[in-house]
């Protein structure tokens, strides 16, 4: 293998506005994502400071405006208990959290995790029986963040459209 004549010398990090701009040009950062990410990429914490107070004045971050775009891009695929985990690992705070959520109610979780059964119970192929089926996206459901009322809610609802299905 031949080597590169390049020495590989570390890249100066650049200033951390352009870098913050160039990750928000990508998609919306919370405050905290975007300390982090400047950090990571060998910012000064003073400079990155600077560099935020300088994107939230001319372009406004919004952690709350972030969260509710957030809830909305992952409820389709992902119950609350889960978005609000994943907004609190991006630095948002719990009621911030709490009230971007208020707009994913009951209804709006149950059409979800409805949709979620359907699809992977088609997936199964129904090679199982129904219970044993509906036992596993039961779980796979929990795991996305849906609650247990939910869950047994929508795999009811998938239950009732196999069965409805077959008398057909």
């Amino acid at each position: 293998m031949r080597k590169s004549s390049k020495s590989r010398v570390p890249k100066a990090p650049g200033d951390p506005v352009e870098a913050g701009l160039r990750l928000l040009a990508r998609r919306d950062h919370s405050r905290e994502e975007l300390r982090r990410k400047l950090s990571r990429r060998g910012h000064e914490q003073q400079a990155l400071e600077e560099a935020i107070r300088r994107i939230d004045e001319s372009y406004g971050l919004d952690d709350q405006a972030f969260a509710r775009s957030y809830v909305r891009r992952r409820a389709s695929t992902k119950g609350p208990l889960a978005i609000a985990g994943e907004l609190a690992a991006r630095g948002i705070d719990r009621r911030s959290a709490q009230a971007a959520l208020a707009g994913f109610g009951a209804d709006e979780q149950l059409a979800s995790a409805t949709r979620l059964a359907e699809r992977l119970y088609e997936q199964s192929g129904r090679r199982m029986g129904d219970r044993d089926a509906l036992n596993k996206i039961g779980t796979k459901l929990l795991r996305r963040g849906f609650s247990t009322a939910i869950v047994r809610a929508a795999c009811r609802a998938v239950l009732e459209g196999a069965a409805q299905a077959t008398d057909d």
